[in-house]
């Protein structure tokens, strides 16, 4: 036991656990301790593939690895939340992938063999994943298998470029069984002709028909569902009642917005800054201790400015008012603005450059700017000295494209004032560039503008106040459902309702990244109201459970009422087919019979059974057309909401829809069904995706 205490204090509680359910194991049968664990961890797994878990350690190592393939690819660490979820996209695929899709293709005898992945990356038969690959072109845009090469060997001694590689190829198998699987499959469904000239036939035949629509009656009282009937249909049916976990919830929120006083407070600020930002001559570091937005170079015309601030503030600007402006007020916004500069500006213009690199840039950009100027040749040179080798826009080397302020490469924003035809030295993070600007489009008037902008945002004083307001609430509450409704009433506060939120729900009403919630509402039973939860330092939620519904399937109680009409539907059909035979009995003239039922005879021309437009009629009536003789009265037939009575006056046999037409449909079903390869798989392979409980 001393021993035992000892590593307890050195280990702390952790391996105590760890310790305690070891010895535990001798008194507990194992596997019950087994299945206890597993019950334990498993909510904390990522997901299941197959059988397989896949924790969340092993996920967010995955992702790390993804991460590294993204940053090598892109040439970028930038990641905002859409780039991360994209990460995390993949290195669920990568999982699916491994578990389940190339498992599956390999049971049905799909192999992809060592020589043939040396044909796919090396040889004659280059996979699209490495030919279609911008970063294994060469100067012409063309896939370079000396590009490939080179990259090959420097990856062998960089780690980062190692990982891309590997994935590389690990992509070029993964899309060679896809394509394999696929055409396993696209092949297996090929028809037999009998059936395409069956399909020809029918969608070259049209009918001409005249029939008489007998509503049905839904409220006679005769037709009922019985509670029997419909639990024999729901357990008959209950795969069709699958549904995902769900919470129906309800939440109030408190935001917190300034106050009067914090509004008057910016404006007092605003208005004691003004006379200086007027008169200022270092605008930008003014702008960078007093301001929300920061200095722009960029060049703005009057509807523009309009737009991205306000019309009133575009008016001042080309007004040729002097200083700066006003305080502009708009919500808890004030802005002042100042013109710094006037000039006719192009909106884009045509840019050439030679990209030097290395110790000697700046001088030999210096040198080849003074060629240019002289009439040396741009592109020769472009070719001879550029390290960029990809721009040659219309075949010319050197050639940029059109830049606007906005479409450009970053420090070439200044271009679209530079003289035309007049060669100059740029210098940016990619290195020396030597550039001429050769077209433009018409200049217009335009604006450079400072803009001295600040925010009123809530006080201390009113952030506390706004979290008593949650708290006084909360405390009603009282942690219970019954409480928060009393809170609700007492306080006047407006409850918003929100059904079947998920685990994937992130965003309440207009609020977004607001997960924090949805875990809550996730770890806590129905009944249960919650303290107050805070989302992005100015929203205090206080939430309650009204109904928990778990992954499986809808109660029956639930879809009682959809079931009853269903079967009442069923019924109503085989008793107006009942009741119109009666009423039409003897009867050999659809006029007579549409007097009898007191409807009236339509007709339609051209009704037709195969091809791919819309049917004229409903499917039961055009698939009774379809088989019925010509002039005989034929009936009844049940739709969907009345019974039909009809008669095929005339077919005609055209030959619009050809063979051709019926193999490209079924082409399209084929591609269509091969789309459903992967979710049928992941439904049979039960996946269990829990990725929206962790992001």
């Amino acid at each position: 036991m001393a021993v035992l205490q000892k590593i307890r204090v050195k280990f702390g509680l952790a391996i105590s656990i760890i310790i305690a359910l070891a010895l535990l194991s001798f008194i507990i049968d194992p596997s019950t301790l087994e299945s206890a664990l597993n019950s334990m961890s498993a909510k904390y797994d990522v997901g299941k593939i197959a059988g397989k878990r896949v924790s969340y350690t092993d996920f967010q190592e995955n992702v790390d690895k993804f991460t590294t393939i993204h940053q090598v690819a892109s040439g970028s660490s930038v990641q905002n939340e859409q780039t991360q979820q994209q990460i995390r996209n993949a290195a669920w695929q990568d999982y699916v992938d491994r578990y389940m899709f190339i498992k599956n293709a390999k049971d049905a005898g799909i192999r992809v063999g060592e020589d043939e992945m040396v044909d796919l990356t090396t040889g004659n038969n280059i996979s699209p994943v490495l030919s279609q690959n911008r970063a294994f072109f060469d100067e012409s845009g063309a896939y370079s298998p000396d590009a490939l090469r080179e990259f090959v060997q420097t990856s062998a001694e960089e780690p980062s470029l190692k990982t891309f590689w590997n994935y590389l190829q690990n992509s070029v198998m993964v899309q060679r069984f896809y394509d394999k699987y696929d055409a396993l499959f696209s092949n297996s469904s090929a028809q037999p002709k009998v059936f395409t000239d069956r399909a020809v036939a029918e969608a070259n035949t049209t009918a001409d028909i005249e029939y008489v629509m007998i509503p049905f009656n839904y409220t006679d009282s005769t037709v009922t569902v019985s509670n029997a009937e419909i639990k024999k249909y729901y357990d008959a049916h209950k795969k069709d009642y699958k549904q995902a976990a769900g919470r129906d919830i309800e939440y109030v929120v408190y935001e917190v917005v300034p106050s009067e006083a914090d509004i008057a407070r910016t404006s007092e600020e605003m208005d004691a800054l003004v006379g200086e930002f007027a008169t200022t001559s270092n605008v930008k570091a003014f702008l960078l201790k007093n301001s929300e937005r920061s200095y722009s170079e960029y060049w703005y015309k009057k509807d523009e400015l309009a737009n991205n601030l306000s019309s009133d503030i575009a008016d001042f600007v080309f007004g040729g008012a002097q200083g700066a402006s006003p305080v502009y007020k708009t919500g808890d916004l004030f802005r002042s603005v100042r013109a710094l500069g006037s000039a006719m500006v192009p909106d884009s213009v045509y840019v050439k450059h030679i990209l030097l690199q290395g110790a000697d840039a700046k001088h030999l950009a210096d040198s080849l700017c003074g060629v240019v100027a002289k009439g040396g040749n741009f592109a020769s040179l472009a070719a001879l000295y550029s390290a960029d080798k990809n721009s040659a826009d219309g075949g010319e080397m050197g050639n940029l494209g059109w830049f606007t302020q906005t479409y450009t490469i970053p420090g070439f924003e200044g271009v679209v004032t530079s003289e035309l035809n007049k060669p100059f030295v740029l210098n940016t993070q990619y290195g020396s560039h030597v550039v001429v600007v050769t077209k433009r489009t018409k200049p217009i008037a335009k604006k450079q503008v400072a803009v001295l902008e600040k925010t009123a945002l809530a006080s201390k004083e009113t952030f506390n106040d706004f979290y008593s307001k949650a708290n006084r609430f909360a405390s009603i509450a009282g942690g219970t459902l019954e409480g928060y409704r009393r809170a609700v009433d007492s306080t006047g506060v407006y409850s918003h309702p929100m059904n079947n939120v998920t685990e994937a729900t992130a965003n309440y009403g207009s609020i977004s990244q607001a997960k924090e919630i949805t875990r809550w509402v996730y770890d806590n039973k129905p009944g249960k109201a919650s303290n107050i939860i805070t989302v992005n330092n100015n929203y205090f939620f206080v939430v309650a459970v009204k109904a928990a519904r778990e992954e499986g399937y809808t109660p029956m109680s639930e879809v009682a009422s959809n079931i009853n009409d269903v079967l009442k539907l069923e019924k109503l059909q085989e008793k107006s087919k009942q009741d119109a035979a009666a009423k039409v009995a003897g009867l050999t003239d659809l006029q007579q019979i549409a007097d009898a039922c007191k409807s009236t005879v339509n007709t339609r021309e051209d009704v037709a059974f195969g091809g791919t437009g819309s049917p004229a009629v409903e499917p039961a009536l055009l698939g009774a057309v379809a088989v019925a003789p010509e002039g005989q009265i034929c009936g009844p037939v049940a739709g969907r909401a009345c019974t039909y009575y009809f008669k095929v006056n005339k077919r005609e046999t055209g030959s619009f829809f050809t063979e051709e037409d019926a193999k490209n449909l079924e082409e399209q079903k084929a591609r269509y069904s091969a789309q459903m390869i992967v979710p049928t798989m992941m439904e049979y392979d039960n996946v269990k995706d829990n990725r929206a409980r962790f992001f």
